[in-house]
Formats: structure tokens, C-alpha cells, sequence
């Protein structure tokens, strides 16, 4: 599939769409509790659905018919020994956070839990969490001995001590949600942590449960075993990582003296990318946030630098604002970047290339040169990122521009090319 984008000025207002990382979260934990949950304003996309697929595998019993409120019927700490592979499609999140889930099927060996998913998803590493689980007493391996998917799981967690280097945070995150239900307490020393925003998500879950742990400066972590989660009913908070794109073409393209208005997102929220807003003010960018909504408006863009290890997800979208805009500009400091759906900051660089910006690579991020860019045909790398973040850039710059791949918006934006074409966005997918 295709997407066309032209120039576009946007306007208007428009609501941001649940969150990824708190759905999938939310799903998680209802799984593992006992009793029904309420899981309201979901975000229904690609990848939240493949973890609808997997803990429905594990033996929560979840009803998404309602796309606005699913229920969903937890297992009581005690997941189902799946016969079948759990194919997790392209969802990340789902296959590092259901990894310790399963540990807790206590599965044998020689019906042990398989979870795979998709080309991307088998590409992308999960050996440290892998060899985390098997310290806690769970036995963990990837079947292909390259420490990537599929990956099978057998023997039961069982608490005790690891130590783990936590290139994502995803690996962290999986380990505080299954260690609570752990017979013996936990102790996880963190020798290296990126994206630790994304583990205080993760951690306000658990104070939401009840849950006991000591946290040391996000370094060690001591979890009480024999702990329960109980059945809850919570409204998903809009997704800050959608919104990066709407916050970035109106930045570009919101007519001048006019703004684009972006509803129900709570700064409150301890999201990482919250912080896109306040890269952009550091840009110039015209940003309001008033009790009604996030008001952005376009001005004058500079050149800054950036450290982007908390908000490797906004690297596409702040690549391409930073073409924009006069001067150098550094995104640095997120090395695992390279490790997504794609190389992002490769892909960026050669995207962006492209369409004539002046754009080089470092090994932890990217320094780019604002220009005049022109339309050209670019690949969106099946990332749905990637093709998002193309889309911004189109909009800004004459002419024609089709992304390839359109179709992986699905994985967390299906309603992407809607709400933009509600704010004046031309562009059609093909």
C-alpha cells in the first residue's frame, strides 16, 4: 500500500488516540489478575490486538467486541500451557512483556510455550531477558541459539537474583509485571537502563495493584513474591507517541497566526514522549497547553540538540522537523533506536536523504542540516514510524511525495490518514 501526501496546511482540532504502551500494559495485568477487568478507551490497533491474541492463548478470556471497553477475564497468576506457537505478530511489546507471563505457566520441557512473531520481530534481540528468566528460575532459550525469536519457555518462575542490561526497557518492564506472582521474592540489579520513563509506566501500574517493591534509583529492584493482582477498571490515557506526529505537522504546516488543537492528553502522565512538546519549544515552536486541549501553532524552527535515549519512539518524527529548521541539529544518545521495527536512525538518514536533506549518521543518533527538501518516492521500511514520520515531512515541502508500506500504520495508527485528513492533510493511501 501506498500513501500520497502533498503540501497541506493543517488546522482545526483533533482527539489523540489511546496509548500503546498503557493498553498493552493494562492487558497484561488483567490476564494475570483474578476477576474481570474494564479496560476503556483502548487503543484497537495491530499490535494491541496480537496482544489480545496472546494472553488469550495464556487463558485470559477477553471480549473486544465493544472496541470502546474490552473485558477481560483474568487467570489468577496461573497462565494457560498453550499446544500451539503464540504468533505475536510485529508487536515488541507483546513478545518481551508476555515472555515472563508465560514463565509463570510453568509449561514442562517438553511441551514448553513457543512465542514467535513476524520477520521485524524475529530480527530483534531478547537474549537478556531470556537469560534473566532462567536466573529466576524459569527456563528460557531461543530456539534458533541466536537469542532472538521464537523463543520457548518452560519451568515455572520462582523468584531469586539477576542482573540484567537493559538496552530496552521492555526487558525491565516484562520482569516487574510477572515477579510479584512469583512464589519467593525478587531482587533485579539494572546494569545499564534506556528508556527508563517507560519503566515508571510500568511502575505506576504496580502501585495502582498494590504491589510491594523496593526501587532503588532504577538500579536494583526488590519485589515480594506471593502477591496477587486484583481486577480494576481504568480508562487508557491518550498516546503521546501518536500525538508526536500531529504536534510535528502543525509545527510545519498550522497556517500562520493559526494553531492545530490536540485533545485529551494528560501531562501528568509519566509517558516519555510528553517531552516531544517541550523539544519543540526549545526549537521555537508555538505550544499552549490549556485545560481544553494542546494548542501548536508554526513558527520559525532552530537547529538544538537533543538527547533522545528516554524517546527513542519520536526519533522519526523529530528527524524530520529538524530538516525544517535553521541550522544543525543533533539527535544523540539513542543508540537503540537501532534495534526497532527497523535501523531508525539508518532508515531516517537514507529517507531523508532522499528528498535532499543534509543528513549524517552517528552511531547513537543523527546530525541533520535544515534545507529545502523536495518530493520524492520513499520507502517507508514497513515501519509504521517511518511512514508517519515521512507523511510530516511531505506535508511541509511542494509537490508529490509516495511513501511505500504504507499498510504498517496498522501497527499502532490505523486512524493515522483520517484524523489528518480532518485537519486538511492531502493525502490518500493507494
Amino acid at each position: 500500500m501506498k500513501l500520497i501526501v502533498q503540501k497541506s496546511v493543517l488546522s482545526g482540532e483533533v482527539p489523540i488516540p489511546g496509548s500503546k504502551s498503557h493498553t498493552i500494559r493494562a492487558l497484561a495485568i488483567a490476564a494475570l489478575a483474578g476477576g474481570v477487568s474494564t479496560i476503556r478507551n483502548p487503543l484497537v490497533s495491530d499490535d494491541t490486538l496480537s496482544a489480545v491474541t496472546c494472553y488469550r492463548a495464556l487463558g485470559a478470556k477477553i471480549d473486544t467486541v465493544d472496541t470502546t471497553k474490552w473485558l477481560i477475564t483474568g487467570t489468577a497468576g496461573q497462565p494457560a500451557r498453550p499446544a500451539e506457537p503464540i504468533d505475536v505478530g510485529n508487536s515488541g511489546t507483546t513478545l518481551r512483556i508476555a515472555a515472563a507471563s508465560a514463565a509463570l505457566a510453568g509449561a514442562d520441557e517438553q511441551n514448553p510455550i513457543i512465542l514467535t512473531g513476524d520477520a521485524q520481530i524475529q530480527s530483534r534481540p531478547i537474549g537478556p531477558l531470556l537469560t534473566a528468566l532462567t536466573d529466576l528460575g524459569a527456563q528460557a532459550t531461543a530456539l534458533k541459539g541466536n537469542g532472538k525469536a521464537p523463543i520457548a519457555v518452560c519451568s515455572r518462575l520462582a523468584g531469586g537474583k539477576t542482573t540484567i542490561e537493559c538496552t530496552t526497557s521492555q526487558y525491565l518492564s516484562s520482569l516487574l509485571l510477572a515477579a510479584p506472582l512469583a512464589e519467593t521474592d525478587t531482587e533485579i540489579h539494572v546494569s545499564l537502563l534506556n528508556e527508563p520513563d517507560y519503566v515508571q509506566m510500568t511502575l505506576d501500574w504496580l502501585d495502582r495493584q498494590g504491589i510491594e517493591y523496593e526501587n532503588d534509583d532504577m538500579q536494583q529492584f526488590r519485589i515480594r513474591g506471593g502477591q496477587k493482582y486484583k481486577a480494576f477498571d481504568v480508562a487508557i490515557a491518550a498516546d503521546f507517541s501518536s500525538a508526536t506526529f500531529f504536534f510535528c505537522a502543525a509545527a510545519l504546516t498550522a497556517p500562520l497566526g493559526g494553531h492545530v488543537k490536540l485533545t485529551g492528553l494528560d501531562f501528568s502522565d509519566s509517558q516519555p514522549d510528553k517531552a516531544v512538546a517541550d523539544y519543540l519549544r526549545r526549537m521555537g515552536a508555538d505550544i499552549r497547553i490549556e485545560s481544553d486541549g494542546t494548542y501548536v501553532g508554526r513558527s520559525a524552527l532552530k537547529g538544538i540538540e537533543i538527547d533522545m535515549n528516554r524517546t527513542p519512539d519520536a526519533l522519526p518524527a523529530m528527524a524530520v522537523t529538524a530538516a525544517f529548521a535553521d541550522g544543525e541539529t543533533r539527535l544523540v544518545n539513542v543508540p537503540q533506536a537501532r534495534n526497532k521495527e527497523t535501523d531508525r536512525i539508518a532508515s531516517m538518514a537514507d529517507e531523508l536523504k532522499k528528498m535532499g536533506a543534509g543528513v549524517e549518521e552517528l552511531p547513537d543518533g543523527l546530525i541533520i542540516q535544515g534545507n529545502k527538501l523536495n518530493a520524492s518516492a520513499v520507502d517507508g521500511r514497513s515501519d509504521h514510524r517511518i511512514v508517519m514520520a515521512m507523511a510530516v515531512a511531505a506535508m511541509a515541502i511542494e509537490g508529490e511525495t509516495t511513501i511505500d508500506t504504507a499498510e504498517a500504520m496498522n501497527v499502532t495508527f490505523p486512524d493515522f490518514v483520517d484524523l489528518m485528513q480532518g485537519l486538511g492533510a492531502n493525502m490518500t493511501l493507494q
